[in-house]
């Protein structure tokens, strides 16, 4: 929740803390593939996969710039072989930049229609390259 206050303070939020934290613990974790980094016993990142999508990735704001979200997605990538695909907001210019960087390319822009915050959103895609 640190992670997405920082990242989108503009952006409505669509649950409560308690809703977030409900929805994390028992229908996200136990239902999709979660990696965490941790460093002296704390977390500093989630990530979640669901098949080819990378579905939540969030880094600490203190531990954002040390590499710890290049980690994962990287670590994503060998995952997900064949391509991953994500949602972002298109608002979100950091983490554009940080998906582009790791070869993601925007594939769709919506108007947010779709999503519960109703801010506009952008569908990346990642499709390896030839060996």
């Amino acid at each position: 929740m640190r992670s997405y206050a920082a990242a989108l303070p503009g952006v409505r939020r669509a649950h409560t803390d308690d809703e977030v934290r409900y929805w994390f613990r028992e229908l996200l974790v136990p239902h999709r593939e979660t990696w965490v980094a941790t460093a002296d016993g704390t977390v500093v990142a989630v990530m979640v996969l669901d098949g080819e999508e990378l579905d939540q990735l969030y880094v600490d704001p203190p531990w954002r710039g040390r590499g710890v979200g290049d980690r994962l997605v990287d670590l994503a990538k060998r995952r997900g072989p064949a391509g991953l695909e994500l949602w972002t907001f298109q608002v979100n210019a950091p983490a554009r930049r940080f998906y582009e960087r790791h070869g993601f390319v925007a594939a769709e822009h919506t108007d947010g229609s779709r999503n519960e915050e109703r801010e506009p959103d952008v569908w990346y895609v990642w499709r390896p390259g030839p060996a």
